[in-house]
Parts: structure tokens; sequence; C-alpha cells
């Protein structure tokens, strides 16, 4: 592997932005200030931001790769391939692929959260990010659990989430818009999609010890878990009882105010922030960050937003962007439990953004590390020279 020497730069080094140099060594951080030394491979990150790359705990945006147009799939293998690069591309160096197992058919059936799990394991050596399988089980789902709980025995999921969107799929049936998309997604008939949610509902009083029965499962595999749209304090209160301490997009205050109360990790959408609002007519994210009550920032379904949220949470003063950067780098790996990553240290991994932010709001991603490898570059005229070697250095002398 090449050693990677970057030269100068507005560096996030703990709170503060000090210009300085990074010397990459194999997979890691090898020295800050240190000299180039012998490294091959040289940038020169004058004028720029050199930050922690972003972990993205949930991102659902490769669908949109899988199936573009309702009914319209293209091949897993192609799909994540061209995620992994949109990933990159902005800046995000941990991926967290959130798939839905749900009880519908088609593009979050069973069958294919194995074709999806299985393409990740086959084709991560290939990846430029590092690339990690969040599984989003919808609670209703029974007939699954068992698959489930084996997989988490196996080590084959990094994340494990409860989501629960039996009501608001019960609510949308009566909406002729929503239903169309829904039957539209699964392929089925509006006949046999009204006797299979009949069929679902019909189950709820075995949902409860079904989640039981997993957060054990995950908590003795030691596999971190969330919980998806907490509606009450009580409900983020049962979870976190069963060891899901990461409280993804609670949907009023009280409820994130429990959460952040009880040392949990709150994550809202970068989207919201980004667009100034949800896109459901929920939280606004970043109310709930001017209010500590947000701690992770994710893609949600749109992979450019954690960078262009940090940016704007900057520009809209609510917060410095060293800390708004947390949120989407820091705060995600430590959610997660990856203490090697998140912030720029001797000994961590070398994840790590050029950013130009000339322009207001629209950061420019110039280069892209990851584990210590040029994944991305959009400015050559960075590259430096060769360093001289030893006897150049004395004839030049």
């Amino acid at each position: 592997m090449t050693d990677i020497f970057l030269e100068g730069g507005r560096t996030l080094i703990g709170s503060e932005l000090v210009e300085t140099s990074l010397a990459v060594s194999g997979q890691d951080i090898a020295g800050i200030d240190a000299p180039r030394g012998r490294a091959r491979l040289a940038i020169s990150a004058r004028n720029l931001l050199v930050l922690p790359g972003i972990v993205d705990l949930h991102g659902d945006a490769f669908e949109r790769q899988m199936m573009p147009r309702a009914g319209v799939d293209f091949p897993i293998d192609v799909a994540l391939a061209d995620s992994d690069r949109q990933a990159i591309s902005n800046g995000i160096t941990t991926v967290f692929h959130a798939t839905t197992w749900s009880w519908e058919p088609g593009l979050r059936s069973g069958d294919n959260a194995r074709r999806l799990l299985e393409a990740i394991e086959r084709q991560r050596p290939q990846f430029a990010a590092d690339t990690r399988f969040h599984l989003r089980h919808e609670t209703y789902n029974l007939d699954a659990e068992t698959e489930i709980g084996q997989w988490l025995v196996e080590g084959r999921v990094d994340l494990f989430a409860f989501n629960d969107h039996m009501d608001g799929t019960v609510a949308d049936m009566a909406k002729p818009r929503k239903r169309n998309r829904m039957v539209e997604r699964t392929a089925l008939s509006n006949e046999d999609f009204d006797r299979l949610v009949d069929h679902v509902v019909s189950r709820a009083t075995e949902v409860p010890a079904s989640i039981a029965r997993l957060a054990a499962a995950a908590r003795a595999a030691e596999v971190r878990m969330l919980s998806h749209d907490d509606g009450t304090p009580a409900m983020r209160r049962e979870y976190r009882t069963m060891g899901a301490t990461i409280a993804e997009f609670p949907i009023n205050e009280e409820t994130a105010r429990d959460a952040a109360a009880n040392g949990d990790a709150i994550v809202y959408g970068a989207p919201n922030v980004v667009r100034g609002g949800s896109h459901t007519g929920w939280t606004k994210a970043s109310d709930m960050i001017a209010k500590g009550l947000c701690s992770v920032l994710a893609s949600d379904y749109y992979y450019p937003a954690p960078l262009l949220a940090a940016f704007r949470l900057a520009a809209d003063g609510v917060l410095p962007l060293t800390e708004a950067w947390n949120l989407v780098s820091a705060g995600p790996a430590h959610a997660t439990g990856l203490a090697d990553r998140g912030t720029l240290a001797e000994g961590r991994r070398a994840d790590i953004l050029l950013v130009d932010d000339t322009v207001p709001l629209r950061p420019r991603l110039v280069a892209v590390i990851a584990a210590g490898r040029l994944v991305h570059l959009t400015d050559a005229t960075r590259l430096l020279g060769p360093a001289a070697t030893p006897r150049e250095a004395v004839v030049a002398a």
C-alpha cells in the first residue's frame, strides 16, 4: 500500500481546525504535523479543509440503483458497485446499507434481503467504502424471526433495527396514491395485497414476544440495536430496556429528550437538515440539533446529504462546523462502536476528506482517502512531485 502525505490544510484535530500536515502509512494515520519522509504519493491540501471520513449508519439510497423505477430491476452487484461510487464521491467512507426485510414480497422481501447480504459479503473486498449490513426488521414479519436470529448468531448483521410501519400501512390503504405505490412495489394484485395485509395484522399479538426474542439474540451476539420512529418516551424506554440504545428518527421532542437524558444515540436524517424540514412533516432536525437532541445525522435516502448538512448547520449558525462535522463522523462512529475512526489522530484509520469550502453551502470534495487508499480525486494539479531519494538530496546539495 502506498504511503500518502497531505501537505498543509485546515485539519480538524479534536475540536479545532489546525493548519498542519498528515502522514498516512498503511491503513492508518502515521503522524500529524509530520514530514513527508519517503511517501511516494503527496497531495497539496493548501486552502482546503481536511476532515474525517463520513460514517453513514443508515442509508437506503442503494434501493434506487436496484429499482430505479417501480417494477424495473437491475442486478444487485451492479447496483451495489454504483452505490459504492456514489457513497465515496460524497465523502462517505463507512456505509451501512440499511436493508429492510418486510412481510412484503418484492423490493423489501426476504429473498431480496438474502441476495443483498450475500452480494455485500461477496463484493466487500472490491468496495472503496467500508461497507456493512444494517438490517431493518419489520416487527410484523414474524416468519423471518428464525432466520434473522441465525444471521445474528453468525455475525452477519452489523446493525439491527426494529421497524414498525404497520399502522402507516393500514392508514395508507385508504389513500389511493400511496396504496397504488405500495401495491406496485410488491407486484401483487390489489386483492392479494389486501389479503396479505389482513393476515399480517391478524398476528399482532405475537409481535411483542418476537421482538423480545430477537433483541435477546442481538444482545448475545453483541450487535448494536436501533428502534425506528419512536413515538413516545414509553416506547423508547421499552426498547432501551431490551438493549436498543440508538433512537432512530424519534418523531417528537418529548421522545428525543427521554433518549438524550438516558444517554442514547439520537439519529435524524441529513436530508431533513438540507431541505429545512422533514418530508413527512415530522420533527425538524435542525431544531433538535440546536436543542442538543441529536448526535448522529444519516444519509437516509440521499447520499450527498451528510456533507451538505454539516455545512448548512454551520452557515445557519446552528453549530460551528467543527461540531456539526461530529454529527456525520465521530457521532455515528461512536454509536456503532467503531472506535478506530471518526476523528483524525495518530493510529486511527486513515479515512480522510479534502474539501474545498470556497462556495458557501456547496462544499466540493477534492479527494477521498479510505483506509489509507486514495479512492477519489477531482483535481490532479493537487498531486505533488516525487520525494527526493537520499542520493538525489546529496547531489542537489
